[in-house]
């Protein structure tokens, strides 16, 4: 039996406001650490559904996305991730969708392509990491084929956002695991841009992977 998957109703007034509290605390404590930049936030939608997609390179990738984006969007996360005690009520709180690779639990993938679908149909976004893992070089990996299911079953527009400037940080994978190395880097310029929503019509593993590319550039 999976665990329960938090059921998309409306937002309570309370729970605006405690997302609120937390996303101005949260960008208060990242601009202290980072020299954070924002870009192509025009290209977010106003309102209505969308799939956003980034490169994954550090562990807080979600924290700079969660600040930067002017819609909060429901985040998809590995189930190992979303069941931590110490931080289930904030994923929670954040209606976080949990899920899994087929051939570790294919009940919670069937569970969270639902949840992913019901956002999208109540005209949310929904944000993953199309590569499944964090890099190990800095680069681009593969894009996995779950992001033109997703599409399939909702055709909606897929908005591309590169993050820049976190590979080498204490929380990438360049010379070791995510927080189990010294910190070397202060005040580290970080960029989150955005770019022009693709159609679901043209979105295609490789379209999508050259536009985040593109929006990377040569920054890690």
């Amino acid at each position: 039996m999976i665990d329960s998957v938090i059921p998309l109703t409306r937002s309570t007034r309370s729970e605006k406001i405690k997302r609120g509290a937390i996303r101005a605390l949260l960008g208060s404590t990242l601009r202290a650490a980072y020299r954070l930049r924002v870009r192509g936030m025009q290209h977010v939608p106003e309102r209505g559904p969308a799939l956003v997609v980034c490169n994954h390179v550090s562990f807080i990738d979600w924290l700079f996305i969660g600040v930067a984006l002017p819609r909060l969007p429901h985040f998809v996360m590995h189930q190992h991730h979303w069941r931590s005690r110490a931080f289930r009520w904030f994923f929670d709180l954040h209606r976080v969708i949990p899920i899994a690779p087929r051939k570790e639990d294919p009940a919670r993938l069937d569970a969270a392509m639902r949840a992913i679908d019901a956002a999208l149909d109540a005209g949310e976004l929904v944000m993953i990491f199309p590569e499944g893992d964090m890099t190990h070089d800095g680069e681009l990996g593969p894009l996995r084929p779950g992001l033109e299911r997703i599409i399939a079953r909702r055709p909606v527009p897929v908005l591309p956002v590169a993050l820049r400037g976190l590979w080498g940080s204490f929380f990438s994978r360049k010379e070791g695991e995510p927080m189990k190395k010294i910190p070397r880097r202060r005040r580290a310029t970080v960029e989150v841009v955005a770019g022009p929503a693709l159609p679901a019509d043209v979105v295609s593993l490789d379209h999508v992977a050259t536009c985040l590319t593109a929006l990377r550039g040569a920054a890690r």
